[in-house]
């Protein structure tokens, strides 16, 4: 497979303070990526980076996608070329759900038949995210990525703060991703999620801002269910 994203010799700057350094990162075009880390190691800090949010300055090296350096470009025009990142906490929007819903239909040409299966029709009348439950939260933000289309979905924590009713509408979402042959990159420090979906090709571990192991999903798993983080940094 031909490779999607690239990540070469990458320091990420937050408030003065360099928190990710990522000397080579790739992933390929349909590959389904996990990265693990424990709170705090700078995973969220990584994907916001590639979604070019500004307060996530890159101080060295470059992000490359579909073979063209987007360092510089804006988080709108990463958006337009097929990137999308579901937050682990989404800031509440004082915009009713369905208008955000059907702008996102409109502007990326698909149809809000995509948000199918995620129970969201009692949320639509509501203001985007807020009083939401966390399961809510994250349903809606899997929609709205369905609804984007993304060649690359980057999905922060999407089994945080979730039921188990809400984890398998979740999952779906996710599957449904994967069967449309969207890039998936899940950032998860437990891997619950993992379990209920279709298929996950490789892992990572990311210890403070750094990726120190790389493996298969079961093999990377399989460590941090019987050691924790510690075994990677020691």
């Amino acid at each position: 497979m031909s490779t999607l994203l690239k990540l070469k010799n990458l320091v990420v700057g937050v408030d003065g303070r360099e928190v990710v350094h990522v000397e080579d990162f790739s992933l390929a075009k349909g590959e389904v990526h996990f990265l693990f880390g424990p709170n705090g190691a700078g995973k969220s800090s990584l994907l916001r980076a590639i979604m070019g949010l500004p307060k996530y300055e890159v101080k060295k090296g470059s992000i490359l996608f579909e073979g063209e350096d987007i360092t510089s470009k804006k988080a709108y025009e990463r958006a337009r070329m097929g990137i999308a990142l579901a937050y682990q906490t989404p800031p509440p929007l004082q915009v009713r759900f369905q208008y955000v819903a059907k702008l996102m239909a409109r502007k990326y040409r698909s149809r809000l038949d995509e948000l199918s299966g995620l129970h969201l029709e009692n949320l639509l009348h509501r203001k985007l995210h807020n009083g939401f439950s966390g399961g809510e939260s994250k349903r809606a933000e899997l929609g709205i990525v369905l609804l984007q289309k993304p060649k690359l979905a980057m999905l922060d924590e999407p089994d945080s703060g979730v039921d188990l009713d809400s984890m398998e509408l979740v999952a779906g979402a996710i599957n449904k991703l994967i069967k449309n042959g969207c890039t998936v990159l899940v950032v998860s420090h437990t891997g619950f999620i993992a379990w209920k979906m279709k298929r996950i090709d490789r892992a990572s571990v990311m210890i403070d801002g750094r990726i120190v192991y790389r493996g298969k999903f079961e093999e990377v798993y399989e460590i941090i269910a019987k050691e924790g983080y510690r075994r990677f940094t020691t």
